[in-house]
């Protein structure tokens, strides 16, 4: 069986290239990117995923510092060596709005929306967005948002997130989807 064959029955893999690879759910914006991803549960649950330190401890990292002065300090778990990164809080309007800046070129919008789910379940739709217009930095970064909204999902449902790879999976696997959108 070849690569596209296997990609081609698993319905999770990008494009037909390889089975490794999830299949990306970012789209192109007037501004940048934005990734939406539908979880179960309610609003308030989500939000708690974004703001709460254990939970975030769990699929992105460590968090310290008072979120009322307008800066925390986050240790990035999943990043090679596990550097400290400190984001400044530009906006917070719970449940539904949370807009961080990490440095230059890097300010990220979190919006939490109602979406009832099929069954009558709570469900709600997480998305992440940043301003960009650069193809290779959409190449490497859209991917990388990829990959830690794969490892919240996977934390929402006790899975195991180190079980999800960023390469090859995310870079290269779903490159090429974000660089096309600025093509």
């Amino acid at each position: 069986m070849t690569a596209s064959d296997s990609a081609a029955q698993d319905p999770q893999a990008h494009d037909g290239t390889t089975a490794d690879a999830p299949r990306p759910t970012g789209e192109r914006t007037p501004t940048g990117i934005a990734i939406p991803r539908r979880l179960d549960g309610d609003v308030e649950d989500t939000w708690a995923w974004l703001t709460d330190p254990d939970r975030t401890a769990q699929w992105f990292g460590c968090g310290s510092g008072d979120p009322a002065s307008g800066e925390v300090q986050v240790q990035l778990a999943a990043e090679e060596g596990a550097p400290m990164s400190t984001s400044t809080i530009h906006a917070c309007e719970a449940p539904h709005r949370l807009v961080l800046g990490t440095g230059p070129g890097w300010v990220v919008t979190l919006t939490v929306e109602e979406a009832g789910g099929a069954d009558g379940e709570d469900a709600g739709i997480l998305t992440l967005s940043q301003d960009m217009d650069d193809p290779e930095f959409a190449a490497m970064v859209g991917p990388g948002w990829e990959f830690y909204l794969d490892r919240l999902e996977a934390a929402r449902a006790g899975g195991d997130v180190d079980a999800i790879a960023f390469e090859p999976g995310c870079v290269p696997g779903q490159s090429d989807h974000y660089r096309g959108h600025f093509a």
